[in-house]
């Protein structure tokens, strides 16, 4: 079996949420867990103070992208992730092209962020 790899996916902006929503119920759905085992919106709190109180908002940190950890040597995979609303496509691929992935270094600091 192929590694996993960490690829980013260009979503409809201020819809990341709900393109990884669909994206984890198609995976589910098609039992694909083994080759698409994480999803991730990358997100940051965000700490600030309106009418005198100290709020706690999440922000996304990439707007406009999700990363997505899996096997796309599974052609059942790379067509579920494409296929959902609101994906536009791969970072970095052309129409029909491989996807780029990201480096492990690169991945790592973005999830601890």
């Amino acid at each position: 079996m192929a590694e996993h790899k960490w690829y980013v996916l260009r979503v409809v902006a201020g819809q990341e949420k709900k393109a990884k929503s669909y994206l984890d119920n198609e995976i589910a759905r098609q039992k694909l867990e083994e080759f698409i085992p994480e999803v991730l919106v990358p997100t940051e709190k965000v700490y600030e103070m309106r009418n005198d109180k100290k709020r706690v908002r999440e922000r996304n940190f990439f707007p406009g992208y999700v990363l997505v950890h899996a096997d796309l040597s599974h052609g059942e995979a790379n067509h579920v992730i494409t296929s959902i609303p609101g994906v536009i496509g791969f970072l970095g691929s052309n129409q029909g092209g491989a996807s780029k992935t990201l480096s492990h270094y690169v991945s790592q600091k973005s999830i601890a962020s």
